[in-house]
């Protein structure tokens, strides 16, 4: 049986390596489960940048992504699978917030203030529509180098997911920064999902199918609180179904 390719990122708590070089992260722990559930067994990461993920799908270097914020313009070349969680936005700055910051909007209110965001990244277009300059964006290829130039004064915040940067501080607790959370009076938090080549359907329905089964059940919970995630923050996925009934 051929070998199924998963395309991740270096981004905590998604998808990182440990202490010993392996490869882990709720994304890649999910993944490689589900698949599992499915009954495909060789499983193989691929690590590559942002930019890269839905161009490899399409190109056929692997078969399956790690999390994405399924787009409008994203669903045009990659299908989805139900959503894996739902996470708010966040600003990666230095200790003490020297500007101040409170959100999006109070960047775009500060005109000494540079923000960093990955390419291609739903939070640079987001950044963009509420008003913050072009000039004033510096883009970056991982999220390493992105908050590195937070870190070294370059830019003056991050835009990402919260999630994302309080797992960074947790494994580089050395580092001063910290994390302004952005309110959903800004931008509600926001569904991610497994991407998938657009003609791969039967494949796609499979993941489905065994997410369906997972989510929310206790070895999952189990799972996920091992990379700082709250029953809360699972409900949001796990009873995404009634919620939808119910409305």
């Amino acid at each position: 049986m051929e070998m199924t390719k998963f395309a991740y990122l270096i981004e905590p708590p998604f998808n990182y390596r440990d202490a010993d070089g392996t490869v882990t992260g709720c994304d890649v722990a999910l993944a490689r489960t589900v698949l599992g559930m499915v009954g495909l067994h060789d499983f193989e990461v691929v690590e590559t940048e942002f930019a890269h993920l839905l161009p490899g799908l399409t190109e056929g270097r692997w078969r399956m992504t790690t999390g994405l914020f399924a787009t409008e313009e994203r669903q045009r070349t990659a299908a989805f699978s139900r959503p894996i969680w739902a996470l708010p936005d966040g600003l990666l700055v230095q200790k003490g917030n020297p500007l101040k910051l409170t959100g999006y909007r109070s960047v775009v209110r500060t005109d000494s203030c540079k923000l960093a965001v990955i390419r291609n990244q739903i939070q640079h277009g987001f950044a963009v529509d509420l008003g913050v300059p072009e000039r004033r964006i510096l883009i970056f290829e991982t999220y390493t180098d992105a908050a590195r130039a937070v870190a070294d004064g370059k830019a003056h915040a991050y835009a990402s997911v919260a999630r994302a940067h309080n797992a960074f501080i947790e494994r580089t607790p050395d580092i001063q920064l910290e994390v302004v959370a952005v309110g959903p009076d800004e931008k509600e938090p926001a569904f991610g999902s497994f991407a998938f080549g657009k003609s791969d359907n039967a494949f796609r329905q499979a993941i489905d199918d065994a997410l369906l089964v997972y989510l929310g059940s206790s070895e999952h919970r189990a799972m996920m609180k091992k990379f700082g995630f709250s029953d809360a923050e699972v409900d949001l996925v796990a009873l995404l179904d009634q919620s939808r009934n119910s409305n």
